[in-house]
């Protein structure tokens, strides 16, 4: 029987550490690819967002150098940018939630805080505080209506046949009327346009507007009967013609038939209500 030397207390080798395994509360995405990144194309979209961020932010900076023009010509990019991102976003398959939030919170900084502050800097400035309470009232406006917007969004709770209509005025339309003021003054020079009262009044219209009930028919819900697609091409042609020699002039007229279209509007809806109304139950 081979003897076995005990071993001493001071000899004992100390318990090797256990091995801490990694967390895998991890989205299975990123457990099954994590070294794999997004394409460029998919990123499209979010980048068209941050640059109407951008762009529409930069019109304050406009305002205070008093470049009223360059305002204007940034806040309409914004707005076209902000109709680009949400086509790229379904046209690459690349709609997430994360750029849907995005997308609002520029709205809110281009739509919602930028034209009201480059109209305070026009002329609302003369009335001090009561015009920093109109440019208050519609920022909040605006992000009351972009987060009713959200949560219908995302309840669902809107008909299908509502869909071609936007309760409220949209943001980049809400922009676009907010500082219509100043595109006039560009056409004509008059002291009433230039007002804090013709101003204010503006500010504060659109602001009820957007928190309204008030149905408005969304463009990208439009459908062309085929007959009126060639004159549609031709009046789209005939008024970028109008916008590169007279753009404020065509700008304000462009303002005006959109809000001539609201009662329009109204009565296209009741009549898709009546038409699509549940029957009720017997």
């Amino acid at each position: 029987m081979a003897w076995k030397r005990k071993t001493l207390p001071f000899e004992e080798k100390p318990p090797k550490p256990k091995r801490r395994k990694l967390s895998t509360h991890l989205p299975s995405r990123l457990r099954q690819r994590p070294l794999q990144g997004y394409s460029l194309p998919a990123m499209l979209p979010n980048i068209a967002t941050v640059l109407a961020l951008c762009t529409g932010l930069s019109a304050v900076r406009f305002a205070l150098q008093e470049r009223w023009e360059w305002c204007v010509a940034a806040i309409l990019i914004a707005g076209i940018l902000d109709a680009i991102d949400g086509r790229l976003a379904r046209f690459l398959g690349s709609s997430s939630r994360f750029g849907a939030e995005l997308d609002s919170l520029s709205d809110f900084i281009s739509f919602g805080v930028t034209p009201a502050l480059v109209m305070y800097f026009f002329c609302l400035k003369q009335w001090g505080g009561f015009g920093w309470a109109i440019v208050l009232l519609f920022s909040v406006c605006m992000a009351l209506r972009l987060a009713r917007f959200n949560t219908g969004d995302i309840e669902g709770t809107t008909p299908s046949w509502a869909a071609a209509y936007s309760k409220g005025i949209p943001a980049p339309a809400a922009a676009a009327l907010t500082i219509s003021p100043i595109v006039m003054s560009f056409q004509w020079s008059y002291d009433f346009i230039m007002s804090p009262f013709f101003c204010g009044a503006i500010l504060f219209g659109v602001a009820l507007l957007m928190i309204s009930s008030m149905p408005t028919i969304t463009l990208k819900k439009v459908h062309i009967p085929h007959k009126f697609v060639l004159p549609l091409m031709v009046l789209i042609a005939l008024s970028t013609a109008a916008l590169f020699s007279n753009p404020w002039l065509t700008l304000t007229i462009i303002a005006l038939g959109y809000v001539s279209t609201f009662p329009f509007s109204i009565i296209s809806y009741h009549n898709a209500a009546r038409k699509n109304e549940v029957p009720p139950k017997e």
